[in-house]
């Protein structure tokens, strides 16, 4: 089909997978690093996760705890598809650890769904957590719902995804890391999974004008750091009955 302008659809398919897989990428990370780094250097105060537990705790836990689980171990198994994608392939040249792990990471994604469609459901049915909620929490949160949906609808109608992951999608994420992008090796697959990937890189283009950023300033010092020795000098309960010696 040739349109007015006399550029076909193919011809329109073709820059829109070199726009929003060769380019959106640098755009998106330029972002992540510029805005990041601008915004901790003229406003460290706002690094928080700007918690709204206090306004609503129940549905905060059994939204954010599975959602937190199912997320971290999804985007580890990513990571390390990403890292050493040769033993993720014969890990799986055998079927049933193909299969444990495929229904592995098919599991944590529900979790980190349905977690997270509980989060949305708090939101948006508490009224003082929807007060404090501003329009680019509402934008990441749909960017996060549809990467949630689209990583599981990915998971059981295409399947074998750690495969081909490992495959297809990890040398044209190292091809992007070496400065040259090599589309052809996404611009093939269907449609869900290449809105999947662009959806990936919206997330990280909009991660620093969010909350999310408070995941960069993690106090992981906690967990390497000496340990704290308190010392009483004084009996605590001697002095808590000399405080109140009715009670004592």
């Amino acid at each position: 089909m040739i349109f007015a302008s006399g550029i076909s659809g193919d011809a329109i398919l073709s820059y829109l997978d070199q726009f929003l897989l060769g380019a959106l990428p640098y755009i998106a990370l330029v972002l992540f690093f510029l805005v990041t780094i601008i915004r901790y250097r003229s406003s460290p105060f706002t690094y928080s996760s700007l918690s709204s537990q206090f306004l609503e705790n129940k549905k905060h836990f059994w939204g954010l705890v599975p959602f937190h689980y199912g997320l971290i171990t999804v985007l580890l198994g990513h990571l390390i598809g990403f890292l050493v994608p040769r033993s993720v392939l014969a890990w799986n040249a055998v079927p049933l650890r193909l299969y444990i792990l495929e229904v592995s990471a098919l599991i944590f994604g529900f979790l980190a769904l349905i977690g997270f469609l509980i989060s949305m459901w708090r939101r948006l049915t508490g009224s003082k957590i929807r007060a404090v909620t501003t329009p680019m929490d509402w934008v990441l949160n749909i960017l996060i719902l549809f990467q949630l949906g689209s990583g599981v609808d990915i998971a059981i109608v295409y399947g074998w995804g750690s495969s081909w992951y490992a495959s297809v999608a990890t040398p044209y994420l190292w091809s992007i890391w070496k400065l040259n992008p090599e589309i052809a090796l996404v611009a093939a697959m269907p449609v869900m999974v290449k809105l999947h990937i662009v959806s990936a890189f919206l997330i990280i283009a909009v991660f620093p004008f969010t909350r999310l950023v408070h995941a960069l300033v993690a106090p992981l010092h906690y967990l390497v750091r000496r340990r704290q020795v308190v010392r009483w000098y004084r009996d605590p309960v001697r002095r808590l009955i000399k405080s109140n010696p009715e009670e004592g």
